[in-house]
């Protein structure tokens, strides 16, 4: 529906648009909030905690964090077709919250015990993130799904107003989860050196987090959380009426046998063709933890991606529906290069916080793991500012449409890693990086953000059948989980930062020399760098070394920079697809 439709439809509560959001957004933003709390505050976290309590590899761990991270957003792919077949929105997300509040408390079990026994604290770690992988996949999806039902039919235009202040929620609460679990969590003495033991206190506050929003959705629901006409938001599926879908559209999704034994053969295949791609074998041999994660949990979302993508389209009525679901596949597809870039925070760029930037601000040493928190700052600040720039431009009939504003987004983090890119090309192996590039970077990659990952909810949103409303909002966190999977892979290439460097010349080894392959080691050595997690070769990407910091971040200008060109070139097409909405 375009703008003049949006404006010239009727319903029975009003002939025009109204001025305020309704009170359910801001039950929705607060639940959201405290959800984003616990998970970015964990997040911040979750790296270092495995590298220095659990005593993990580095390489190790990023490949891990970022399978994590994927089947965070994969599984909502479950949670939404639970949702929608069985149990509804409200009821996952009330479990979804709760497993959520478990797992952090796992967490804090594991990093109050690894001390007296590290393998049944690494045990503890597996079981809490299975079980935080899990309720993010019943929470997630459904809160996101039920913004735009509470709109009438005749102000979808201003959902991407609205996904933008609903995102504004996300990120408070990343703020604040980035902010108060590493001020807990992440503490060094006057010496430099960290307190291993302290992560469990922002675990817990990530736990207590999650409780108060869970409780949030539960006591406000039922008042605010309804319709425009006053009925409930994401009840019984049973419970829909003809009201809560278009003109004309199914109200189930019905999928054939044929179309499930295809999409199940779609999944097969492309698995174990990713499997082959990425450790060139086949099979479920016994690996290390590392390798596991890219041989069978990338394979499964990627292959789950493309298996449900053809499931759905497989199941839709007619030319309007399949060509606004091609739009969300193909805008899907290209912001994995984003979240690939973006979800570096997490890892390769807490590293190089940690072992090779200057984080002193006015005259505080900043920890590590909470230099990522001026991205939910800077959503604070201009979450609000985008969504007036939005509302304004479309008032104006200038708004660009939803596609070319992603293209955007590519385009800016692609900036921000060309600026540190060269802030870091005469580093050298122990220089740092004065944290205000750290900073310029996140405040660049957030004015990314908000021109793809609001939008991109609001397309789904706006785009999406009512009956594969969930499905294909978990289509679209599949994306992000591919990006996520992408992430680990591509951090996973970071070459030794300056401590590195610094600890094998007090083992008396020359790393340098020992990468270019001036010397050969012995084999007592080759034992201690090893022990102290120092790679004695350059990592690789699609065949190129990656020897220094300045290549490593090419390799995301490259990337993100070609993805937002194409995507804004065919931005035009895709508008037409759209079929009248922006």
């Amino acid at each position: 529906m375009d703008e003049l439709e949006a404006v010239n439809s009727t319903n029975e509560l009003s002939n025009e648009p109204k001025a305020k959001h309704p009170k359910g957004l801001w039950v929705l933003f607060g639940t959201e909030m405290w959800e984003r709390f616990n998970f970015y505050g964990m997040r911040a976290l979750l790296t270092l905690f495995m590298v220095n309590s659990l005593l993990m590899k580095e390489g190790d761990v990023t490949i891990i964090y970022g399978g994590f991270l994927a089947l965070c957003y994969l599984s909502p792919m479950l949670g939404g077709f639970i949702a929608e077949r069985f149990v509804g929105n409200r009821y996952c997300i009330i479990v979804g919250g709760t497993l959520m509040a478990i797992g952090q408390f796992l967490m804090f079990m594991s990093a109050s015990t690894f001390d007296s026994n590290l393998s049944s604290a690494q045990m503890l770690m597996w079981v809490a993130l299975g079980v935080i992988i899990f309720g993010n996949g019943f929470f997630k999806p459904n809160i996101s799904s039920m913004v735009g039902s509470l709109y009438p039919k005749q102000e979808k235009s201003k959902l991407d107003s609205a996904f933008t202040i609903f995102y504004m929620g996300i990120n408070l609460g990343a703020f604040l989860g980035q902010f108060i679990c590493p001020f807990l969590g992440d503490v060094k003495d006057a010496g430099g050196m960290r307190d291993i033991h302290a992560f469990k206190w922002g675990f817990l506050a990530a736990s207590i987090a999650m409780v108060i929003g869970t409780l949030t959705f539960v006591l406000l629901k039922n008042k605010y959380v309804v319709t425009p006409e006053g009925r409930p938001i994401g009840g019984l599926p049973s419970q829909n009426t003809a009201d809560d879908f278009e003109e004309g559209e199914s109200q189930t999704a019905n999928f054939s046998g044929k179309s499930i034994g295809i999409a199940v053969a779609v999944f097969i295949l492309t698995f174990f063709g990713f499997q082959y791609l990425f450790v060139d074998k086949i099979g479920f041999g016994s690996v290390g933890m590392g390798e596991f994660v890219k041989a069978v949990i990338y394979p499964f979302i990627y292959s789950m991606g493309l298996a449900l993508a053809y499931l759905i389209m497989s199941a839709t009525e007619n030319k309007v529906e399949r060509d606004r679901i091609w739009v969300i596949y193909i805008v899907s597809f290209f912001i994995i290069f984003f979240w690939a870039a973006f979800e570096q925070a997490g890892s390769s760029l807490t590293f190089i916080a940690d072992n090779q930037t200057d984080r002193h601000i006015f005259g505080w040493n900043m920890p590590p793991s909470m230099v990522q928190i001026f991205n939910g700052l800077f959503i604070v600040v201009l979450a609000v500012p985008f969504s007036m720039l939005w509302d304004k431009l479309r008032a104006n009939k200038k708004e660009p449409v939803s596609p070319l504003k992603q293209a955007i987004g590519l385009g800016l983090i692609a900036l921000s890693y060309l600026i540190i890119a060269y802030n870091v090309k005469d580093l050298g192996n122990s220089g740092l990086l004065a944290v205000k590039w750290l900073i310029l970077l996140y405040l660049i990659q957030t004015m990314g953000e908000l021109c793809l990952s609001p939008i991109g909810l609001s397309l789904v949103g706006k785009l999406a059948p009512k009956r594969f409303a969930s499905l294909l909002f978990g289509v679209f966190f599949i994306a992000n989980a591919a990006g996520y999977a992408l992430s680990g892979t591509l951090g996973s290439i970071l070459p030794a930062t300056g401590d590195k460097y610094l600890k094998a010349k007090e083992l008396g080894i020359n790393l340098q020399d020992v990468l270019d392959k001036k010397v050969t080691l012995t084999a007592d050595q080759l034992s201690l760098l090893n022990k102290e997690q120092i790679s004695t070769v350059y990592n690789s990407f699609v065949g190129f070394e990656i020897h220094n910091l300045f290549e490593f971040f090419m390799v995301f200008v490259i990337l993100c920079g070609i993805a937002g060109a194409i995507l804004a070139m065919i931005s035009p097409i895709l508008k037409k697809m759209m079929h009248g909405v922006n």
